[in-house]
This record gives structure tokens, sequence and C-alpha cells, in this order.
């Protein structure tokens, strides 16, 4: 993976994105203190470069559930029997493609994997499980946390100068 050199109007021209997608190039350009063809372009490179991963909006699950339903969501912890870099791999890459799915994190120590899982109920939860754990014969250990409030959700990654 090359590595891309950025500076402070690089950082707080993905500050700003991370808090706000939204905002025209013209904003971006007022706010870091460039003009908007040089702050089209940086914001260009930062993409290609990756850094930039995608724009997304973020929706606000406890407004939405009047007419959805609140959904359950859950910690799971997951321990596998085998944990050499095949195996590791083959759970991730299954996991990953399941929609419930929304965050998977391999870490250490303790279990092997975190996710975060969104079904709608309890009984989208046990089929969950069932396809993605019980099936699976590496899995050793599941242990579900279930979410009764969401008190904090900030996907940023704090910027270093």
């Amino acid at each position: 993976m090359e590595q891309i050199d950025i500076d402070g109007t690089d950082i707080s021209l993905l500050e700003l994105l991370q808090t706000d997608a939204s905002l025209s190039n013209q904003a971006l350009a007022e706010r870091v203190h460039v003009s908007p063809p040089t702050c089209l372009r940086r914001v260009k490179r930062l993409r290609d470069a990756g850094l930039i991963e995608r724009e997304i909006a973020i929706l606000q699950p406890d407004r939405l559930a009047a007419a959805l339903g609140h959904g359950l969501t859950a910690l799971v912890e997951i321990s596998l029997d085998r944990q050499g870099a095949e195996w590791l791999e083959a759970f991730e890459a299954r996991v990953v493609l399941d929609d419930a799915v929304q965050q998977c994190y391999r870490v250490s120590p303790g279990p092997d994997f975190m996710l975060v899982v969104h079904v709608a109920d309890m009984p989208a939860y046990l089929a969950l499980a069932q396809r993605l754990f019980t099936s699976d014969a590496n899995v050793r250990n599941v242990k579900a946390f279930f979410s009764i409030k969401r008190a904090k959700f900030e996907p940023k990654v704090l910027l270093v100068q």
C-alpha cells in the first residue's frame, strides 16, 4: 500500500468531510482557505489514494423506528477452534458478506472476532446465528450482547498532526 503525504489542509478537509460529507466544494474551500479548484483537486487526490473510503448518510434509527421497527443490535464475540491465518481469513470473508453484519473486527486478546450485527428481531438473530456461527464447525464459542440503547455513534477517525 502506497503512502500518501498529507498536510494540514488535507487533514482539515478530512475532518470536515467526516463531520459533513454533504458540504459543497465551495463551502469546503472557504473553510480550509483554498480556492475551489485546489480544494477539488485535493479531495480527488485523497479519494484516489483511498484515504476516503466512501461517503454515506448516517441514519437515525430511533426516528426510523416508527416506520421500520427498532430492530435488534448485538455485539457478538466469536472464538474459533483453529486460529491459523487461513481459518481466520475464511471466517472473516464469510461474515463480511452478510448484510446483517455492520462491523467486523479481528481482536486480541480474548475472542478472535467482535461483530456488530443488526437484525429485525430475535428470530432474525437466531437465523443469523445458525447461518454464520452454528453451521461453521470451526466456531468454538459465541457470546452475544444485545443493545438496549445507543448512547453514542461517531464513525470518525481521530486525526492528529
